[in-house]
Order: C-alpha cells, then sequence, then structure tokens
C-alpha cells in the first residue's frame, strides 16, 4: 500500500514549479557548481604535457584505475587538477566513523551534538588533505618515471619542484570539491558529494557509448552481446528502481482513545527499506579498495623487478585487475561489511524501541522495551543480508561479465546504481520542495480568507 506521502507527491501539480522561486534557485545553484566541477576536470596539472597523456591512458587502460577514470568523469586520464575526485574525503570519512565507533574519546564527541559534528568534521579534512598528500605524491612520481620508461617525457621538468606542485595541486581541486558538495547540500538540492560523483559518471558516459557504437561497427564487439548489454542495463535499472523502493513495514499500534466513531486504536507502520544503506556500502568499498591501488598502480611504474618491493608492486597491481577473484572479493567483502556498518549508523533499534514506549507505541506480540528492541534487531538484520546480497550481485556481475566477454570498456552495475539512487533522491527532494511550496500557498489563502471573514 503506498504512503500518504507518495501519494501526495504523485498529485503534485508541476505547473507551481515556474512559481517555486526557492526551488529554481537552488536548482539553478546546483547546475552551476556541477558545471564548475566539471571545467576543472579539463585544467591539468601545472608541468604536465598534455599530449603524453594518453599514452598513460592507453598503458592503464583495463585496470582498475578505469574505475576510478569513471568516477571522477575522465578527470584522471586529463591529470586535471581534480583527478582525484572526492574520493580521499570518502576515504577519511569511512575512518572518522569507523575511529568514533571503536574510541570511546571520539564516540564522546560524536554524542555532543551539533559542536561534537563539526569537531569531526573538521578531523575529516585533516584525513582529507594528509590521504591526497600521499596519494598525489605517488601519482607524481609514477607520472615521472612513465615518462622515462617510454622514452616521451609526460612530465616536462621532473624533479621534486614538480612533485610538491602536483601535491599541493590536487589537495586544492580535492578540498574545493569537498567544499563545493557541502555548499550543494546546504544551498542547492540533492547530496552535494554524491552528485558530483554522478556527475562524474554521467559526463563520462557519451565516450562509454561511443566506444560500445564503434565496437560494433568495426566488428570487434559482436551485435548479439551489442543487444545483450542494451537489454542487461535496462533491466538492472528496473532491478535498481524495485530494490530501492522496497520495504519491510512494521505495523505499529497505538493505545485506544475515544473519537465520535467510538474507541479507536490509531495505527501506522515503521517502514524498513530493504537497502538501508543505499549507494554509501559500494561507494565506500571502492574508496578504500581504490586509495591503496591507485598508489601501488602509479608507484608500479617506477618499480622494477629486480627488489622484493618491485616485484610485490607488481603483483599487487596484476592481482587488482578488473574481474580478477582476488579484486572481486575484496570489493565484494567490503560492500557486506559496510551494508551492515552503515545500516548501524543510520538506524538505532535501541533507541527506536525507547522512543515507541516514551509515546506509548508496541509492536502487536511483542512487549515494548528490549523486546521490541531485539525484535527490532532480528528484523533488520535479516533485510541487510538481503539488501547486501543485492549490492554485491549489482556491483559484482557487471565486472565478471566485463572480464568474462571481453567488453573493450567499462560498464558497471556500480555506476548504474549511483546514477539511479541519486537520481531518485534528487527527484524525491524537488517532490518535496513542490509539496511544501503548495502547503505555503495554501496557508496563505487561508489566511486571507480568514482576514476576510473578520472584517
Amino acid at each position: 500500500m503506498a504512503a500518504a506521502s507518495d501519494g501526495l507527491a504523485t498529485n503534485l501539480n508541476l505547473a507551481k514549479f515556474g512559481q517555486a522561486t526557492e526551488l529554481k534557485k537552488r536548482l539553478w545553484f546546483t547546475l552551476g557548481a556541477l558545471i564548475v566541477f566539471r571545467m576543472l576536470s579539463y585544467v591539468p596539472l601545472p608541468g604536465i604535457d598534455p599530449t603524453q597523456l594518453g599514452l598513460l591512458a592507453n598503458q592503464t587502460q583495463g585496470g582498475v584505475l578505469d574505475f576510478f577514470n569513471t568516477f571522477s568523469g575522465g578527470a584522471l586520464t586529463r591529470m586535471s587538477v581534480v583527478a582525484l575526485g572526492v574520493m580521499p574525503y570518502i576515504t577519511a570519512s569511512i575512518v572518522v566513523q569507523l575511529a568514533s565507533s571503536l574510541s570511546p574519546q571520539l564516540a564522546a564527541i560524536k554524542k555532543e551534538g551539533e559542536s561534537g559534528r563539526k569537531k569531526l568534521n573538521q578531523y575529516t579534512r585533516y584525513g582529507t588533505v594528509a590521504l591526497t598528500a600521499v596519494q598525489g605524491y605517488f601519482i607524481a612520481v609514477g607520472l615521472e618515471a612513465f615518462g622515462a620508461q617510454a622514452g616521451a617525457q609526460a612530465v616536462i621538468e621532473p624533479g621534486m619542484t614538480f612533485r610538491i606542485a602536483a601535491v599541493i595541486s590536487l589537495i586544492g581541486g580535492t578540498m574545493f570539491l569537498m567544499w563545493l558538495g557541502e555548499q550543494i547540500t546546504s544551498r542547492g538540492i540533492g547530496n552535494g558529494i554524491s552528485l558530483i560523483i554522478m556527475a562524474g559518471i554521467v559526463a563520462h558516459l557519451p565516450t562509454t557509448l561511443v566506444q560500445l557504437f564503434e565496437g560494433s561497427r568495426s566488428g570487434t564487439l559482436d551485435p548479439l552481446k551489442l543487444v545483450g548489454i542494451t537489454v542487461a542495463v535496462i533491466g538492472l535499472v528496473l532491478f535498481i528502481c524495485f530494490m530501492e523502493r522496497a520495504q519491510r513495514r512494521i505495523l505499529i499500534q497505538y493505545p485506544k482513545r475515544q473519537t465520535a466513531r467510538g474507541v479507536q486504536a490509531d495505527r501506522s507502520h515503521l517502514p524498513l527499506k530493504i537497502n538501508t544503506a543505499g549507494v554509501i556500502p559500494p561507494i565506500f568499498a571502492s574508496s578504500l579498495l581504490l586509495m591503496p591501488v591507485t598508489i601501488t598502480q602509479f608507484a608500479g611504474q617506477a618499480a622494477e623487478g629486480q627488489s622484493w618491493w618491485g616485484d610485490f608492486v607488481i603483483s599487487l597491481n596484476q592481482y587488482l585487475q578488473h574481474g580478477s577473484p582476488v579484486y572481486m572479493l575484496l570489493y565484494g567483502a567490503g560492500i557486506i561489511f559496510f551494508s551492515f556498518f552503515y545500516t548501524a549508523v543510520v538506524f538505532n533499534p535501541e533507541e527506536t524501541a525507547d522512543n515507541l514506549k516514551r509515546y506509548g507505541g508496541f509492536i502487536p506480540g511483542i512487549r515494548p522495551g528490549k523486546n521490541t528492541e531485539a525484535y527490532f534487531d532480528y528484523v533488520l538484520t535479516r533485510i541487510t543480508v538481503i539488501g547486501a546480497a543485492y549490492l554485491v550481485i549489482l556491483c559484482l556481475l557487471p565486472e565478471y561479465l566485463v572480464s568474462a566477454l571481453a567488453i573493450p570498456f567499462y560498464l558497471g552495475g556500480t555506476s548504474l546504481l549511483i546514477v539511479v539512487n541519486v537520481t531518485m533522491d534528487t527527484v524525491t527532494q524537488i517532490q518535496s520542495h513542490l509539496l511544501a511550496h503548495q502547503y505555503g500557498d495554501l496557508i496563505k489563502k487561508a489566511k486571507l480568507k480568514g482576514g476576510r471573514a473578520r472584517r
């Protein structure tokens, strides 16, 4: 049965869209911020020869960095100032959230409310700077080594000056994107960080489609595969929409009260999404996996097989390729872990049970208090198993098919999941703003009628 809010949303009058000035300002601000992000993805690092970057892109093509390049909208292959995107910020957020769950000191800061949240955000920013500096340094070293091995300098003047300039530029680009995402969240529509990631994926989509149809035209891609890929993408989009709207509704009953129709009991439903964590587990798992992979991939440009370190880096790069068992195992394990971890962060069974008990609500057949908490934990654990399995299948099956069918481009379920999920969330927020605008108009009309009646 559809919720009342869903029914109101479907009956929204889109003709009111032009009158919602606040919503239009938010949409224009979001669009302008995403345009700025796309423009920055074409600003190269200082000291880079853009002509030689195509060689680097061809050399790393088909590797795990294709996944990273998709998230950054091609900024990695162009070695722009935002080549690392928001991945260091996401990795730092994961570390801080994990630490706040394990450390009593950080847990106490988290309970301080708004001031504690600001302190943890500051720690996240410090971690973002540190991670970007480490990754940026290895990227700079890898670029210098690539030029030496290929016989063509990708870096115009290699040396410490270039490395320092590259690290500072990458830190500035990542911190600016982090700030831009926060501005979109507060002054625009939707989650800013998720929208930036989605913008990078969507910007890379035309290139993927061109490769797809060019491969079919040249004969490198079987037309039957092309039809199968098209059907699979449409099926995945429909499957994602179905699973993201799937809920487990728990009946909540409140004490009986006297009404004009007699004694009645108030009933409502507590909806629990099958995929409570949303797109967070794949993003968190990929960002944690891509951090060491970025370092080893670019450090491998300078590694030689004569040392144990060089052998280790080269072997690690080989194991962490798309479709390799080690990569898929680590990626799947990360998705499962963050599905349960983030669900525990979002939904607290103890707090929800206490709130129900405080307001007199109860689940029929379940005693309030500890029994209700145990029931919530029981239900949430089982639906999270389904949600985690859905995410693992969705993210890993395309990885396997790309590798098994030798498709000459990257097509990931993670990208589809992020695009569909963020689009649905953004549309829902737009509907909420339109609904609030309609309610505001009704309140104004009621006040005007009330004023006229008193006269």
